[in-house]
């Protein structure tokens, strides 16, 4: 358990308890072990894991929803939050919480909490839950370094799971399609007498995933993240995936992503890309992809991630021809953006301007956030291919 999770755990169920809730560390050590199956760093399954297993008694959850509101918030240096209303009900009086640190300043009696209604309670709380938010929303051109390492840690934790597709092939189901094959053959064992009409349904499988990073200089703030990104995406889905990167040439990387630790397969990029921070290309890598992989890697409609900021140096025709071509033959082409995060950004370059009337979605991918999202927007991806309503072609 990393930080000071476990510690602020052990601090809340003492907390609950010294407030009248049955709570004891048999259940704190439950809710320990149920954190390996809940995504810890989204607050909301943490209290519902929480609530389920420390509250017993349908009269305590209001009491538990304010003492873990109260607790598992960011409070500004000597707040003081006044539940007297609350504690007055439970004979109490007053409950004060000051700035985070790692002490524990509480009246205790034989392990015991004592809030007597004379007493001051002062509770020194240490923050993980607001520090984790705060670390989700800040951009990765913004993180120091114990934060970028924070970030690395979450970043391994997401879960990617890619929208199905269906198949030809056809197995047995619940659908409404007859399979007559099965239902003659199992007639057989009731003397040809129709009992049960067997059915079918199409198989899914995943769709293969595609993804193109811009490593070129303006892309340099957000480069190695991003690779981060791109690597643990890669480990974490069961269908293939294919990783390209670009600056002034394309080069494909999927072979270096695979099966090592980050930190090796980053070192093994390094020394298979050979333009590193250098002018972007765009129009002219995708044309290298399309001719080259594209029939071999998009013939079963995947889904392709082209991640850059728009800066281009090359020729606009050239790039709206072989954007073109890149998305009519994938099922969905999204474009990531980490200039997008910004309440300020406009797609004003000629690269971007160009490219964006060819573009299924246009997602942001500054901060640990919008990660989060792009997760949760691959997994609904629609069976059908998007609406592509494309502007006339450059003359």
């Amino acid at each position: 358990m990393s930080g000071y999770l476990l510690y602020n755990m052990l601090l809340f169920g003492r907390i609950l308890r010294g407030l009248g809730l049955d709570v004891n560390p048999g259940r704190i050590t439950d809710l320990v072990h149920a954190l390996d199956h809940i995504n810890i760093s989204h607050k909301t399954e943490f209290y519902h894991a929480a609530r389920s297993l420390l509250v017993h008694s349908h009269g305590d959850i209001p009491l538990f929803d304010q003492a873990f509101d109260l607790f598992w918030r960011t409070h500004e240096t000597g707040a003081q939050i006044d539940l007297s209303a609350l504690l007055q009900s439970m004979g109490h009086s007053q409950l004060i919480v000051t700035q985070p640190s790692l002490q524990l300043q509480l009246t205790q009696d034989n392990n015991n909490i004592d809030l007597a209604a004379d007493a001051t309670t002062t509770v020194e709380l240490t923050r993980t839950y607001d520090a984790r938010e705060t670390l989700r929303q800040k951009d990765f051109s913004d993180l120091t370094g114990a934060e970028l390492q924070s970030i690395k840690r979450m970043m391994a934790s997401i879960a990617w799971q890619l929208g199905q597709r269906r198949t030809r092939r056809q197995q047995p189901g619940q659908s409404q399609r007859v399979d007559m094959r099965r239902t003659l053959r199992r007639s057989m064992r009731y003397g040809g007498e129709l009992l049960h009409w067997e059915q079918r349904e199409y198989r899914q499988k995943s769709r293969p995933l595609v993804i193109i990073a811009d490593i070129s200089g303006s892309m340099e703030r957000y480069t190695r993240l991003l690779l981060h990104f791109t690597y643990s995406l890669a480990a974490g889905v069961h269908q293939q995936v294919e990783t390209f990167v670009f600056s002034t040439r394309l080069t494909r990387v999927t072979r270096q992503l695979k099966g090592h630790s980050v930190e090796k397969a980053l070192q093994e990029v390094s020394q298979v890309v050979h333009d590193w921070s250098g002018g972007t290309r765009i129009g002219e890598a995708l044309k290298a992809f399309n001719f080259d992989w594209g029939r071999r890697i998009l013939r079963r409609s995947a889904v392709a991630l082209l991640i850059s900021d728009g800066w281009d140096r090359g020729d606009p025709h050239l790039l709206q021809t072989e954007i073109s071509r890149l998305q009519r033959n994938c099922f969905r082409l999204i474009w990531l953006n980490p200039l997008l995060g910004s309440s300020t950004y406009e797609p004003l370059t000629l690269g971007m301007q160009t490219a964006l009337p060819y573009v299924d979605d246009f997602l942001p991918v500054h901060n640990l956030a919008s990660l989060e999202d792009l997760a949760i927007h691959l997994k609904r991806v629609s069976v059908i291919r998007p609406m592509r309503r494309q502007l006339k072609r450059l003359r």
